[in-house]
């Protein structure tokens, strides 16, 4: 693809914007390079502030990245990276599991809760921000966005297995990968064309090829160390505060750091659907749940066996099978919602409200997931007849 250097205008804002996050990620990776200690509270802060900056950093790179390559494919790296924060957050947990029972507890709480996240808040609010921007009563997705539905059905049936089973193994991290892998293949083979740039991204857009790969090359190593050295010490502020100030840790890690990990990619989806890109804002937040789905779920095993210095199962409990369950219920209703490449206003209330029922009231949580598991299978059924050519794009096969 042809690409014009300085095509895009930039504004003061963007590079205010750029370095104020740069400057934000340096408290926490200073504190976390050099092991120092602080509250809980201020830790909480300033190492939840280094990931949300870095985050930023990382889906700027992302986004750059999409001049090079076709855009299914950079929407893809693009959604593993935003959330590589909430893999490192989580990485941390399994890894002390296999010494520490207890924060088998948290790994499953983070990943549960981002993955409700992104489909009960994040993907109605690319819908209503959409809505109201451009006075439209729905979204259509191209024909090309099965692909990612379709990886996200295949996970999302599999996932059922798991707490069925009560154990992630490697069985596990081998077909959940795999899934990935040719989940990542079949995107790299859609078309390619350049995308409209939102905010400091422009910046590195606007330069020539040379110093542009360059850039975008210290965007991710920056943004790596900055997630690598913050990572572990936010997790465990994060524990550490709700020990002190009284609040269930479950659930600050269940809903708290995937808002600080994920909360950039919802702000470049939202600003997107407010130019009119709903499509490629939605496509983003839906390859974020694939890849979480499959990538971040099936190296949960790996990392756990891999600190034990065995192959072990990582074994759930009741609690994590419900959390497991209610995840996968409302992930089989978000496909069921799409799979006819269209997202409505009914139906981005029914998500969001259901989101909020099982969040505010969670001693219904179960009967929360039953709707949606009946809900799911209402909607396959009306759109049956989008099943096939799902079935068909997603696998690259060509009509008959």
């Amino acid at each position: 693809m042809s690409h014009q250097p300085g095509k895009y205008t930039t504004t003061p804002g963007n590079y205010i914007l750029m370095t104020l996050s740069f400057i934000a990620t340096i408290p926490g990776l200073y504190l976390g390079a050099t092991h120092a200690h602080v509250t809980p509270l201020l830790g909480s802060l300033l190492f939840g502030m280094a990931i949300f900056s870095g985050a930023f950093f990382l889906s700027w790179a992302a986004e750059a990245a999409q001049i090079d390559i076709s855009e299914s494919l950079a929407v893809a790296i693009l959604a593993l990276l935003a959330v590589l924060p909430e893999y490192a957050v989580d990485f941390v947990f399994t890894w002390k599991a296999a010494h520490d029972p207890e924060q088998a507890h948290y790994a499953i709480a983070n990943m549960t809760g981002a993955n409700r996240l992104l489909v009960g808040l994040g993907w109605p609010a690319v819908l209503f921000l959409y809505v109201i921007a451009k006075k439209r009563k729905q979204i259509i997705m191209d024909s090309t966005q099965r692909v990612e539905i379709f990886y996200l059905a295949m996970a999302t049936l599999y996932s059922f297995t798991i707490p069925l089973k009560g154990s992630l193994n490697l069985i596990d991290t081998v077909i959940l990968v795999t899934l990935f892998a040719m989940y990542t293949r079949r995107a790299a083979q859609m078309e390619s064309e350049e995308p409209e740039f939102v905010g400091p991204v422009k910046i590195v857009a606007n330069m020539k090829n040379g110093p542009r790969r360059a850039m975008t090359v210290f965007l991710f190593a920056w943004a790596g160390a900055v997630i690598f050295f913050s990572a572990e010490p936010f997790a465990e502020s994060l524990v550490e505060m709700g020990k002190a100030f009284g609040i269930d840790e479950f659930y600050l890690v269940q809903w708290l750091a995937p808002l600080a990990s994920e909360a950039p990619e919802f702000i470049v989806a939202s600003t997107w659907a407010l130019r009119g890109a709903a499509g490629s804002a939605l496509k983003a937040l839906i390859s974020s749940k694939v890849n979480q789905w499959t990538l971040l779920v099936g190296t949960i095993p790996l990392v756990f066996s891999i600190s034990s210095g065995a192959v072990r199962p990582f074994v759930l409990d009741v609690r994590q099978d419900h959390e497991l369950l209610l995840t996968a219920a409302q992930s089989l209703f978000a496909v069921a919602v799409i799979v006819n490449l269209k997202f409505n206003r009914t139906e981005g209330i029914a998500l969001v409200i259901l989101f909020l029922a099982q969040l505010i009231f969670s001693e219904i949580r179960l009967e929360v997931m039953v709707v949606y598991l009946l809900l799911a299978v209402v909607y396959h059924v009306l759109h049956r007849r989008d099943l096939i050519p799902t079935l068909r794009t997603g696998l690259g096969l060509k009509k008959k």
